[in-house]
């Protein structure tokens, strides 16, 4: 039977020929990975169900970002709790201050994840290692544990949807716009348990950046993973990165898919998604005059060095209005580096941002950046849910880091066109 790129990933690492939707399965699992939410939980049931040793110190990947460095006594504990883990197991993929930086874009960059495997994290933003041709997806705590533990992940096969994208991209159109437009289109819940394969034209010339930046947000349509089939674009991105043999999937030509979403880019504006859905997008033409309190440049979503030279390229020259806040968050201490060197870092200074070290910061309400009652953002981030970035009653609204950096100038929600 046909198989889609996901089917053949997932039937190669349960020992089948094939996979169907619907059936359970039980697969290898390449890497495991978790956060300091999330792995504190893991590492306790770890120990609850009696595991004596973990399944590949090579293999798991605890990652320190979402509060860290840390805000209060709280999150100091939990990070106390991976680093005594990491040591007792030795595992040499633990990433604390200093080597740090926000999950999904610093695996990938350090060759963790490679193209054809099946990566699982305590985190729901798993999903962005489909960019480089990988079935990943995120679990809970406890599913963490036992993959530490065995090495294996029960999953059910989920449905296959195709979404091609066609045409030529409008000046300032970036991958966030392209998944916040298909978000917009079939809702939060519209690929639900189901891999979202991203396909066509336009994704075969986006950067790896971009196509990151979508898959990182197949979640947010509550798909179970999203996926790009490997090219020249993976395979220069993993050359001299990757740490691990890659093997390549593509789709049969007549794999069976429960949906074909084709999508003409060359009708696309930049994207805003407002409170409090990411499927509430709307064309930049259409926002009309919201003003904001803060604007953020940064987390997995948006925080790649691609990222940052877009907004600096909007920002250089001008002034962060004078009623508007802007953080930018450099996803890894490379991309921080990058940045320094390439005078990014000091276009923001100079135009009123502050720069932090990487951290997830405000994307989940966690800190350096906090909303208060009644104030507005604009982020690069994935989610702008009730209460998302600190108060119930604050707003987040979602885009691109050319509309946030042309927002922080303008004081309201604004195109590029409208500053340059």
């Amino acid at each position: 039977m046909p198989q889609t790129i996901t089917q053949k990933i997932l039937a190669a690492h349960c020992g089948e020929e094939e996979v169907h939707p619907g059936e359970l399965i039980m697969a290898k699992v390449d890497l495991a990975l978790g956060n300091d939410i999330t792995a504190p939980i893991a590492i306790r049931e770890f120990a609850r169900i009696g595991a004596k040793d973990v399944f590949d110190r090579e293999q798991i990947a605890l990652v320190c970002d979402h509060s860290t460095p840390n805000k209060d006594i709280q999150s100091a504990q939990l990070v106390k709790t991976m680093r005594e883990f990491a040591r007792k197991y030795d595992l040499p993929n633990f990433y604390d201050v200093g080597r740090m930086g926000i999950e999904h874009a610093l695996l990938p960059d350090e060759g963790l994840v490679v193209t054809g495997d099946v990566v699982i994290g305590a985190d729901s933003h798993t999903c962005t290692y489909g960019a480089l041709g990988a079935f990943s997806s995120g679990v809970g705590s406890t599913d963490l544990a036992a993959v530490m533990a065995l090495g294996e992940v029960w999953l059910k096969v989920p449905e296959q949807m195709k979404f091609v994208y066609s045409g030529k991209l409008r000046k300032w159109v970036s991958g966030k716009d392209l998944i916040l437009y298909t978000i917009g289109k079939i809702g939060v819940d519209g690929a639900l348990y189901r891999s979202m394969e991203f396909t066509g034209e336009i994704i075969s010339r986006l950067t790896m950046a971009d196509r990151l930046t979508m898959c990182n947000m197949a979640i947010e349509a509550g798909g179970k993973n999203g996926i790009i089939a490997p090219d020249e674009t993976t395979r220069a991105f993993e050359k001299n990165r990757a740490k691990r043999p890659v093997r390549e999937y593509q789709s049969d030509p007549d794999a069976i898919y429960v949906d074909v979403i084709e999508i003409d880019c060359s009708t696309v504006e930049p994207q805003v998604s407002f409170p409090h859905l990411p499927e509430n997008a709307r064309p930049i033409s259409q926002v009309g005059d919201i003003r904001i309190d803060q604007v953020v440049v940064g987390s997995c979503t948006n925080g790649r060095i691609e990222d940052l030279r877009v907004a600096a390229q909007v920002i250089r020259g001008k002034k962060v209005h004078r009623d508007v806040r802007m953080i930018v968050f450099p996803a890894t201490q490379e991309i921080y580096l990058t940045a320094m060197r390439e005078g990014l870092l000091e276009t923001f200074v100079e135009s009123g941002a502050a720069v932090s070290t990487p951290t997830c910061g405000p994307c989940l309400g966690g800190h350096m950046g906090i909303l208060a009652e009644g104030e507005r953002a604009i982020a690069t981030t994935n989610r702008n849910f009730v209460g998302r970035m600190g108060h119930p009653k604050s707003e987040v609204y979602l885009s691109n880091p050319a509309v946030a950096a042309a927002s922080a100038v303008a004081g309201r929600i604004a195109s590029p066109e409208e500053i340059q």
